[in-house]
């Protein structure tokens, strides 16, 4: 069954971390964590469950501390982080080197990635210095595959299948090279190997990328597809160069996002933040543009898995169909219009043992 924690005391976390074999992680004092921090004085940024801090070791390699604030509950994310990154290892998923648990006082400590998070390239509005417009479209286009292979891994390399359910420009983090990795696991669920479908009450990730199956299961199940769907909001973000929504703004404009890129994709207009591209540039552009609107479909059948979400970004662009309008932002076409519309796959993932658990969100 896919794992759910709940509220844990110090015992029951040092059962847990043997359980899941994590104790080859180097494991802190909160005083160590003090000290390489140098009091907590250079913040790297702030999440909802804590503030990252850049570090050194005593080696004087460079690090990255998140320090996990004691309103974060029982300590559900602590754990999902330490259980899910401790079983993987990939060029696209951030590495935990070492951890930190003295009863309230809770720290992760991770390879330092010098570029920051995606999102500081990819808001034009976020970028008085026009950083999002430093990045090539070459860049760009290996982060995109960089993103969906760190996902194909957690789906389907792991020797558990691990459903992120947070992904999200801020949760990319960028190496030296502009390598991208996949972090934040605070929200994971850990699954077996075949399961493909969990079940959970209440709503979780990030308003903006959570998928329509996520808020509601009139949908469709939660499931891998649900990370495919928030990879594909995050691309059409980066192809577009703005937020998927606008606090500021009503709930209808925030739904309507993917449609004037539809709409220029329609249309054969200039993809791409408007920038000047080549040949080249715009079939690439064209490319991702089409395999995120796949990925967006409001049917989690309709949607691809990340494996052929990869094999369609690496292939040519004449072998991606072109898709339907997601119909959750088209609420003039009725579902039933676009019902008999799917993606023309196999879909082996689907065919999975399919174990659903209920478990209470808190």
């Amino acid at each position: 069954m896919c794992k759910e924690t709940g509220p844990f005391v110090d015992s029951e976390f040092e059962e847990f971390m043997k359980s899941y074999g994590s104790l080859m992680l180097r494991r802190y004092n909160y005083s160590d964590v003090k000290r390489m921090t140098n009091s907590f004085h250079n913040k790297l940024g702030k999440g909802g469950y804590g503030i990252v801090y850049k570090a050194c070791l005593s080696d004087g390699c460079p690090v990255a501390v998140k320090v996990l604030t004691e309103s974060s509950g029982s300590g559900e994310e602590f754990i999902n982080e330490v259980a899910s990154i401790s079983k993987t290892s990939h060029v696209n998923i951030v590495s935990l080197l070492g951890f930190c648990y003295e009863k309230h006082k809770r720290a992760l400590i991770y390879e330092f990635m010098p570029n920051g998070s995606l999102d500081k390239f990819i808001y034009k509005q976020e970028s008085p210095n026009n950083a999002f417009c430093s990045l090539d479209w070459n860049t760009l286009f290996q982060i995109t595959i960089g993103i969906a292979r760190g996902l194909e891994y957690l789906h389907r390399g792991c020797s558990t299948r691990i459903l992120h359910l947070d992904i999200k420009p801020q949760n990319i983090l960028l190496d030296e090279d502009f390598c991208p990795k996949i972090a934040d696991f605070g929200l994971a669920k850990i699954c077996k190997k075949k399961e493909s479908i969990v079940s959970f009450l209440g709503t979780r990730g990030t308003p903006g990328y959570i998928a329509p199956e996520v808020f509601s299961r009139t949908f469709g199940k939660v499931s891998h597809k649900s990370d495919v769907y928030s990879f594909g909001m995050l691309i059409l973000e980066l192809v577009g160069g703005k937020k998927n929504y606008d606090t500021g703004e009503s709930l209808t404009g925030e739904m309507y996002f993917p449609d004037w890129i539809y709409k220029d994709l329609e249309e054969q207009n200039m993809l791409g933040r408007g920038l000047a591209t080549t040949e080249e540039e715009n079939d690439m552009i064209k490319k991702i543009t089409l395999v995120s609107l796949w990925c967006i479909q409001t049917s989690p059948s309709d949607r691809p898995p990340i494996n052929k979400v990869v094999e369609m970004l690496e292939g040519p662009l004449e072998s991606v169909p072109y898709p339907p309008k997601p119909v959750l932002y088209a609420p003039q076409m009725s579902v039933s219009q676009f019902s008999r519309i799917s993606y023309s796959i196999t879909d082996e993932e689907d065919s999975d043992e399919i174990v659903e658990e209920t478990v209470s969100i808190k």
